[in-house]
C-alpha cells in the first residue's frame, strides 16, 4: 500500500474509539525519506493537544540524547516518529498514562513498516517498543535490555529508556547510559542526517 494512503487510513482510524476518554487523534509524523526512526510507547497529552510527537519535556530529553535541536527534529524529513499506539491512551487516576492499547499495533505496525523501506535506525523508547519490536530477544527487563544495546544494533535497532522525567532517578542509577548509549546516538544521528 503506498505511504500516503496507509496514512491517510491511519489519520481516519478511529478503532479504540470506544475504549477512549477523548476523541482519537492518531499523530504519525513519517514519509519517504525517513531514515530514523522514532517508536515511543503512545502519545501524551500535549502531544494529542497539539498533533505534534514528542512535544513535551520527554521530547526536549530525548532531542538532547540525540544531539539535535527542535527544528531538525520536527524539519528534516530523515526523521520520523511512529509510536506503538497512535492515540493518547488517557491519564491513569494512579499516575503516568495508560499503556499504549495492543490493537493500534497489531491494526497498523507491520503494514507502516513495510512503507518505511529507507529506515536504517529504529529508536525502541521504553519497554512496550522494546517487547513489540525485541520478541525473545528482549532481555529479563528495560534496563537489561538498553544495557545489552550493542547485541540490537546490526539489527538497525538501539533501544532506550524512555525519557520521560519518570526516568530521573534511572538516569542516575545508570551513568553508563549517557556515557556509552547517548555518544554513539548522536554519532548515528549525525551520520543519518549527513553533519
Amino acid at each position: 500500500m503506498p505511504l500516503d494512503v496507509l496514512l491517510a487510513d491511519i489519520a481516519a482510524c478511529r478503532a479504540c474509539a470506544p475504549y477512549l476518554p477523548h476523541t482519537p487523534r492518531p499523530v504519525v509524523r513519517v514519509g519517504e525519506g525517513t531514515r530514523l526512526l522514532i517508536c515511543g510507547q503512545a502519545p501524551g497529552r500535549l502531544v494529542h493537544e497539539t498533533g505534534l510527537p514528542f512535544n513535551d519535556p520527554s521530547g526536549n530529553r530525548l532531542r538532547d540524547w540525540m544531539g539535535v535541536d527542535r527544528e531538525t527534529f520536527y524539519g528534516r524529513p530523515e526523521i520520523g516518529v511512529a509510536a506503538m499506539a497512535f492515540c493518547f491512551p488517557g491519564t491513569n487516576p494512579k499516575g503516568g498514562d495508560y499503556p499504549p492499547p495492543a490493537r493500534c499495533a497489531a491494526l497498523w505496525r507491520k503494514p507502516l513498516l513495510a512503507a518505511l523501506p529507507n529506515v536504517e535506525l529504529t529508536l525502541l523508547v521504553g519497554s512496550h517498543a522494546q517487547a513489540w519490536a525485541l520478541g525473545e530477544r528482549m532481555r529479563a527487563n528495560m534496563t537489561d535490555t538498553v544495557a545489552a544495546w550493542r547485541d540490537h544494533i546490526d539489527q538497525g535497532v538501539l533501544p532506550l529508556p524512555h525519557p520521560s522525567w519518570r526516568n530521573t532517578a534511572w538516569l542516575r542509577r545508570n551513568p553508563w547510559f549517557e556515557a556509552e548509549v547517548t555518544p554513539y546516538l548522536r554519532r548515528r544521528v549525525a551520520g543519518i542526517l549527513g553533519s
